[in-house]
């Protein structure tokens, strides 16, 4: 069966190569940077990326409408990028040469959409009882559990965010059923045996918490604590307590972890959807000494765009969902053109294997929830919110997230305008190199659990 795993990966990804744990056929990118995650006690990384970038060509895109990712647009547009990295984005009076050029007149580009709140790859399709490797529902307190240990590499739902959806980053994390869920990985959207291949070179790790609902009814109902919005808060605040006198002379997982969140090395990203919670996490975060970057869902973030703009924190939120429990209620469709309005960092996510694919149309539905009300949002700086935003909380914004010199050329070329409907990509790249492309058959990729059955006389 290990045989029948590595042909197929090979053969969904001839054209490009495939990424392998031991190096691959790639050339290590120039964007590279070391890990900046508390390390093991031997002083190396434990589960250390291996990704390389996959072989692209100088190319150059010509004519296109092109959105940098941090607000700015230039009608045609032209974009180079080579050995991996963005080189120019400028006018029509760019010079090509030494660059395959790409007439894109009428189409647009962007860099690379993200999605900073995904669950693939541990809870994959098909979603069975045997892929359910999300949430480790034992305790309300796992900082000590990594959700890159349950990625399956093969998820046909990392395919179908490139082609659809032209994601190339996203961050994996693990579910939202315990105050405290473990350490979050990001990924570079590329095909791979083994997480490692996948892991986003240079990218901090998060962790990722959870207050309101979920815990309390997760773990009350076990008839144990926390079983109250309260007892969240009395768990996590003693959960801190105890990491502080940490002192690393004897390994302790979940302390290393939240070691690394106290010394900044971590970034949190914090389930939560009431105004009052997301409020009283911030203040328990500056009597405990660390910092939250990112509320996730805040379907009531609207009401604190002020306090969150205060306290530099993101909104993950989604455009339209609210209602499905009580704690989402109050959402509303205008969360994210308030949010904006204030000054505050928006970010839409998905947390769905379908809506990843959708990103751009989410985007645009609270565009148009806030044009409705009288809040204008210029295209450009909506896409902002699928890339530059996302990057940011992630802390990957140095290396990918905008169309800028020296940037890892990660680079989608859709098209027509990208907050259509109508629109879908048409090509995309990953550290320059063409991974997909509506137009091309050989660079169509397909999950290697799509590829067919296994044939007679492997193992089962």
């Amino acid at each position: 069966m290990r045989k029948h795993v590595v042909l197929a990966c090979v053969a969904a990804f001839a054209v490009a190569g495939c990424s392998t744990a031991d190096g691959g056929d790639g050339v290590a990118s120039a964007s590279t940077r070391d890990w900046t995650a508390p390390v093991g006690a031997d002083g190396r990384e434990p589960f250390a990326s291996t990704y390389r970038r996959y072989p692209g060509r100088p190319t150059a895109l010509v004519g296109a409408t092109v959105y940098d990712g941090k607000g700015g647009r230039i009608d045609n547009g032209t974009v180079l990028f080579r050995d991996g990295e963005v080189v120019a984005v400028g006018d029509a009076a760019l010079s090509t040469e030494g660059y395959d050029r790409i007439d894109a007149s009428g189409k647009f580009v962007t860099p690379g959409i993200i999605d900073i709140h995904s669950h693939l790859g541990d809870y994959p399709t098909p979603s069975v009882d045997a892929h359910a490797d999300g949430n480790e529902m034992t305790d309300p307190m796992t900082p000590e559990v990594w959700a890159e240990h349950s990625v399956w590499p093969q998820d046909p739902g990392f395919t179908r965010a490139l082609a659809n959806g032209g994601v190339t980053a996203l961050q994996i994390l693990p579910g939202s059923a315990n105050l405290t869920g473990g350490r979050s990985v990001t990924l570079k959207n590329v095909a791979a045996r083994t997480v490692q291949g996948m892991k986003f070179p240079g990218a901090p790790y998060g962790m990722k918490m959870a207050c309101g609902e979920n815990p309390k009814r997760v773990y009350g109902g076990k008839g144990r604590m926390p079983s109250t919005r309260m007892g969240n808060f009395a768990v996590n605040r003693q959960m801190w307590l105890d990491a502080q006198a940490y002192d690393g002379d004897k390994r302790d997982l979940g302390k290393e972890t939240l070691k690394g969140v106290l010394d900044g090395e971590i970034l949190v990203h914090n389930h939560c959807y009431r105004a009052d919670e997301m409020a009283l996490v911030m203040d328990m975060a500056k009597e405990m000494g660390y910092e939250v970057t990112a509320f996730h869902h805040a379907v009531e973030a609207y009401k604190i765009g002020d306090l969150l703009r205060e306290n530099d924190v993101c909104s993950a939120i989604w455009a339209d969902w609210y209602g499905f429990k009580m704690e989402a209620y109050d959402g509303i469709l205008e969360n994210a053109a308030f949010l904006q309005r204030e000054g505050a960092c928006v970010v839409i996510h998905s947390d769905d294997a379908n809506g990843i694919q959708r990103l751009n149309q989410e985007a645009a539905k609270a565009q148009a929830a806030g044009r409705r009300v009288g809040i204008d949002i210029p295209d450009a700086e909506v896409i902002g919110w699928i890339t530059l935003n996302p990057a940011r909380a992630m802390g990957i914004d140095a290396m990918t997230g905008s169309l800028e010199p020296g940037k890892m050329a990660d680079v989608v070329l859709w098209n027509g305008d990208p907050l259509s409907v109508y629109s879908r990509p048409e090509k995309v790249w990953i550290d320059g190199a063409l991974l997909f492309d509506a137009m091309d058959r050989k660079r169509r990729p397909v999950s290697d659990f799509e590829l067919g059955q296994p044939g007679e006389g492997d193992v089962k």
